[in-house]
This record gives C-alpha cells, structure tokens and sequence, in this order.
C-alpha cells in the first residue's frame, strides 16, 4: 500500500520523504482544510514538487473546503498553476472544483476528498465514471463496508482510507458546530474544535441525577429517554473523539483492497511526521507491529482507539489533552569526523542520554558529551556579516568559534557534541519524558 504523509510545510514535507513517505499531501495558502498549518505559498509549490520527486515521492495538493461561487471563479488558474508546478494529484470534494480540474488540468490525477463522504460502491461508481482516479473513504466506513465496496467498483478505482491520527466526531468532518458557536466554520478550515471542549451539566438542569458524579443528559424531542453521561469536578468532554491509530492492522486494510493508506497531521510538526511516518514505513516493511508500536506512543497524541473499523468509535470522555513519552530537542543538520551538530528545539545538557530518530530504523542512543554552542548564528545575531543559513555557519566556522556550554537552552541556536557513530543529516535528537497535559474549555 502506498503511504500518504502530511505536510503542512516545507520542514514537514521533508521530514516525511526521509522517513519513508511514498506520498505527501499538503495544500496551498487557498482551499485547504487546514488554514491554521503553514502550508505552501503558491510559488513555492513548485520546489516542494521538485524536492519530493527527486526522491521518488508524489505530491497530492487538498483543494476540499466547501466551494462557494467567489471561491470557483479563483479555481482555473489555481489548478493551471499546480499543473504547471508538476504536482500529481488534486484531492477535491466539491463536484464543480472536480469538474474544473479535469477541464483545465486534465494531466492531474482528481482523488475524491474524505469531505465528499465516499461511504458505498455506487457513490464511487459515479465519481469514477467522472474521471477521478481515487476515492478517500468516508471516515465512518468499517473494514467490512471498505472490503465490499472494493468488491463492486472498477479495479483501476483506488482506495484511500486514514489510519492515523486525530478524528473528527462530525460526518467526515463536515461539522457546522464551529461555525454556529464561534462563527469560524471548520468546512472552510478554520475549525475550533468545540468538540474538544469540557461541557458541563448546570446546577440544577433536568436530568441531573442527586448522586454526586452521575448525570443523565434528556434530548428535547426524545422526552423520557435518558442518555448516561461521565463526569467529574472538571466536567465532561462528550464529543470528544480518540486518536485514529491502526499500525496493529495494516494487514487487514490490505486484504480489504485499500491501496493507500493516509497519516492525518497537517498541523503537525516535523518531529511528530518523522515519527509517525518512520512507524508505519517500518511495519510496511516487514518489521513486527508490536516492535514498532511504542514509537506512537512517543510523540503528542490522545487516547488511541481504532475509529469505525471495527465498530462504533469510542469518544475520549476523561479530558481533552496529550500525553508523550518523550520530547523533541534538537534537529540534527550535519554529522561528521565525529561531531554532531544539532538545531536546538528544547533544552537539553552536558552528560544527558539523548536518542537518534533516524529514518529507516530504530533509534538509536546518543549521549551528550562536550557540548558546545555558536555565538555568532542564531535568531538573537543581526550582524551584517553573519551567517544567515546553517550550511553557511557550518562551512564559515573554525573549530575556536564555538564554545562549551553545559545547557542547550538557545533555541534554534547551533549546538555541536560529540558523536562517534554517524547519524544522517535530518534525524532528529529526543529525551525521554512523560508528559501528560489535560486542555479544559
């Protein structure tokens, strides 16, 4: 199966193509469903594409917001422009975006968003027979419901279904819940996920049970029947959907007839698509699930479940927050002659027992050992004559410029340490660390 990467910048995109993406799919500064993530200004899509494909890897660009008639009359020459910058694929849920891609960039392949909520063999039937290449499942789509529809459609229809990362508990995201609270609609991406939100049962509201901690919430139209709702001091998340993590069953989505299998995360960082990307690369290819399966849990997340594809999705009713088992501290940018050199991110110091998140294998153990820093690069230097970019301070350095410091606490300053063994240029350096962090609304 093809392994579909985010990248909500030019830092994610190559981190998911060292950590063994086989796609990437990002979005340009318009018609993305993630307007908070960095994204790609239009003129720079162009170097994504050329960067991704030197490695062998495709680009797939979102245009899956709901499409207004302003938002349509902007689609010709946006589609022209990502045709002439190379890109592979459109993923589109609106059917008069579908119909203007394939008029005006009919090189491109059109794969039907999530948003278009694809959930039975005739809907992908007629998106077929319209010329997409591609359906994304609806969210809501069991293993079952995934294997029968791939029974009944074309076998040059491919199948693209997510296997990682945060749900939403709205129809394949199409929620106006944002957009009535806040007047920030999610289906333009903008989304305040007042899913996530702590609501609570007030003093005196009916259905209100007299034993402390248990309360019964009463649907007006439905009077009489009662539904039980979990609740403590802090209150009760009740929309509040599980991270998506499927790395125990990416046999069972093969046999279902999935042919790519999508990472959600396009508001992610660098470290957390490296990390989630290195894991499912890893058991695609051939490395035992159970071996790998801690390496989610190193990175931020909330409580994992396995969405609808073995029944109802559970709903994380205790709190709304993320825990981690470590922290992400530096970016390795060079290594060499045995020294390290590391953009830090995080604090970390002189004699720490570091890890190596390497592509294409386990981490590996680092130790931090005569721990220097350079004065003159860093967020901090406005000389005229420093240097502006890494490889210009590293290749501008002499070995008396850099100096000991027993803490790494500069960020995005240069560190170097000491390192025998070699680790490739855009690893990245992590501690060892719980972290539990609970967000109430």
């Amino acid at each position: 199966m093809e392994l579909l990467a985010p990248a909500g910048g030019m830092e994610q995109l190559r981190a998911a193509v060292l950590f063994g993406a086989d796609a990437v799919y990002l979005a340009a500064d318009r018609f993305g469903m993630r307007a908070r993530a960095a994204n790609f200004p239009l003129a720079q899509i162009p170097e994504a594409v050329a960067f991704a494909h030197s490695h062998g890897v495709k680009v797939h660009v979102t245009c899956n917001i709901l499409m207004h008639d302003s938002d349509i009359a902007q689609l010709p020459d946006f589609f022209r422009a990502l045709d002439a910058a190379g890109v592979d694929a459109f993923i589109i849920g609106d059917l008069g975006a579908f119909a203007i891609a394939g008029q005006v960039a009919p090189r491109v392949e059109r794969h039907v968003s999530t948003q278009a909520s694809v959930a039975n063999a005739e809907a992908a039937k007629v998106w077929h027979s319209l010329g997409a290449a591609r359906v994304v499942c609806a969210r809501e789509m069991s293993l079952a419901d995934i294997a029968q529809m791939r029974r009944q459609i074309p076998d040059d229809l491919e199948i693209e279904a997510f296997v990682h990362g945060a749900m939403c508990m709205a129809v394949s995201g199409r929620c106006l819940i944002s957009s009535y609270l806040t007047g920030r609609s999610g289906n333009k991406g903008h989304c305040t996920q007042p899913c996530r939100w702590n609501y609570k049962v007030g003093a005196g509201a009916p259905g209100a049970s007299e034993t402390a901690g248990e309360y019964l919430l009463e649907e007006e139209k439905r009077p009489g029947v009662f539904f039980p709702l979990e609740q403590d001091e802090t209150g009760s998340f009740l929309m509040n959907a599980e991270d998506l993590n499927m790395l125990p069953h990416l046999a069972d989505l093969a046999r279902a007839g999935v042919n790519s299998i999508k990472i959600e995360g396009r508001n992610k960082k660098a470290f957390y698509v490296a990390s989630v990307v290195g894991a499912y690369r890893r058991v695609l290819d051939g490395e035992p699930w159970q071996q790998v399966a801690p390496e989610l849990l190193d990175v931020s997340h909330r409580p994992y479940g396995t969405g609808f594809y073995f029944g109802e999705a559970r709903q994380a009713v205790d709190y709304d927050g993320y825990e981690q088992q470590t922290m992400h501290v530096a970016d390795v940018v060079a290594c060499g002659d045995g020294k390290l050199y590391a953009l830090a991110r995080n604090r970390f110091e002189e004699g720490q027992a570091l890890e190596a998140l390497v592509p294409g294998g386990a981490a590996a153990p680092v130790e931090v050992r005569n721990l220097c820093w350079l004065p003159a690069f860093g967020p901090d230097v406005h000389d005229e004559g420093a240097p502006a970019t890494v490889p210009e301070a590293l290749d501008r350095t002499a070995a008396d410029d850099w100096l000991p410091a027993p803490v790494a606490n500069r960020s995005c300053n240069l560190y170097r340490l000491d390192c025998p063994q070699p680790v490739p240029e855009g690893s990245f350096l992590r501690a060892r660390v719980f972290r539990r962090s609970a967000r109430h609304g």
